[in-house]
């Protein structure tokens, strides 16, 4: 199905695939709306799937032979339930804002490995919610919601076109927290992470993984902070050195 491997498709038709069980009940529990559910009555489904499709709200159920299926999942061991939803709509207002509070800013990823795993850190650090900017990897690719591991439907994250947008969204956030930090991760920060005051609200702004943050979101930032490196290593992947911040964050507040 060109759902899996075509972006523009997807864009077009506003509508992705996906799989697994984590990934259809934390869908399900979140409201996503399910276009259609796959199967094939060929192998003997489980009380889930079938439990599943009993319950389904779903506009269509599509039964294929199991050859078709196989060739239509993904996994080594063919899925019971193959899942198209709706792609949802790209609003801020989907990032709560409240005690706590601390957005990520993804500036350009090209990996979709990567900003899985950072969704998937996010999710896990109590982070309020993701923010993808810039011409990216599709935050809809099948690579990137497996590399989330279930998190994806349960997370809000939105993509906006550039740094523009961007700021209309902190101008508007501002007006609700009025001490609100904008803090840069970057190799050439001047500051220690751990020597930051990361209590307040914080949005944490992480760049592409070969050319870093770009110069208008250096000069957005209230500060711009740094992982202290040893050894030969001269950085991180980024989603390991946002995880390493989200830490710091974290211990700090105590949460």
């Amino acid at each position: 199905m060109v759902l899996w491997e075509n972006r523009q498709k997807r864009e077009k038709e506003k509508k992705f695939i996906f799989e697994g069980v984590r990934n259809i009940n934390n869908a399900l529990e979140s409201k996503w709306k399910i276009e259609a559910f796959i199967y094939s009555s060929e192998k003997e489904l489980s009380n889930w799937a079938k439990g599943i499709l009993r319950k389904s709200e779903a506009n269509f159920h599509y039964e294929l032979p199991l050859k078709l299926l196989k060739k239509l999942s993904d996994k080594e061991e063919v899925s019971e339930l193959v899942v198209v939803a709706k792609i949802r709509s790209d609003d801020p207002k989907a990032i709560p804002v409240g005690k706590n509070f601390i957005a990520v800013v993804f500036d350009r990823p090209s990996r979709p490995g990567n900003l899985g795993t950072l969704i998937r850190s996010c999710d896990s650090f109590g982070v309020s919610g993701l923010v993808i900017t810039g011409h990216a990897v599709d935050l809809y690719d099948p690579e990137t919601i497996r590399a989330t591991t279930g998190s994806f439907f349960s997370f809000p994250s939105i993509r906006l076109p550039s740094h523009k947008e961007l700021i209309s969204w902190v101008e508007s956030l501002k007006k609700k927290i009025s001490d609100l930090q904008i803090i840069a991760a970057d190799e050439t920060g001047d500051k220690n992470i751990y020597d930051h005051d990361f209590r307040k609200p914080t949005i944490l702004l992480v760049g592409n993984e070969k050319v870093g943050l770009s110069a208008a979101y250096k000069e957005m930032a209230d500060a711009i902070v740094k992982i202290p490196m040893l050894g030969s290593a001269s950085s991180l992947n980024v989603a390991c050195a946002s995880s390493i911040i989200l830490y710091e964050i974290k211990r700090q507040r105590k949460i």
